[in-house]
């Protein structure tokens, strides 16, 4: 797997063996990274479900600030740790070895915001729904902040929660990516 666009361009990244990881294509993640455009001018990642970490690696290379990269399996956390060391980028990332909703949670307690927020959790287990509504009443996104979802083409979720509304959707063979955008209140 290779990193798609920016500082750390054709660079090779590592991913978990076996098969309890279902990395992002490259086609897909540039289609994704390309269509969000010019928000990785600084800010927070927040890779939820990170795996080898491709996503927050690639915010990074294009310009975001910080990567946070969670995930609950142990060796994705060290693959993580060994492709940071490898980019020569680790001061950048926040790795957590934990479950998505105990991360959400510590976020909160913290006070964390985040401009960018990308789930790709195991399509069987998605409870995405369910993240959407934690990222909004934990108050984690910063003002127009998006969150990016992949899933299944099948998969579909909640219309506008709180002051998340989707924007966009897209499929690439059996992926759905969905967008959502944090509306400013009035």
């Amino acid at each position: 797997m290779r990193i798609v666009g920016g500082e750390y361009s054709s660079r090779r990244i590592e991913t978990r063996k076996g098969n309890d990881t279902r990395p992002t294509l490259d086609k897909v993640r540039e289609a994704v990274f390309s269509s969000l455009g010019g928000r990785f001018e600084g800010g927070v990642f927040l890779d939820l479900y990170a795996g080898s970490g491709a996503n927050g690696f690639e915010a990074l290379s294009r310009g975001m600030d910080e990567a946070v990269f969670v995930d609950s399996a142990y060796d994705a956390v060290a693959v993580i740790r060994k492709n940071a060391a490898s980019l020569q980028c680790s001061e950048r990332c926040t790795i957590l070895h934990m479950k998505d909703l105990k991360a959400l949670q510590k976020f909160r307690e913290e006070g964390r915001k985040f401009n960018i927020v990308y789930l790709d959790p195991p399509y069987a287990k998605q409870i995405n729904n369910r993240v959407l509504e934690l990222l909004e009443e934990y108050e984690l996104l910063a003002a127009g902040a998006c969150v990016v979802i992949e899933s299944l083409k099948e998969d579909h979720f909640e219309q506008i929660i709180g002051t998340l509304k989707p924007v966009r959707e897209k499929e690439y063979g059996i992926t759905r990516i969905t967008y959502y955008k944090k509306e400013e209140q009035i």
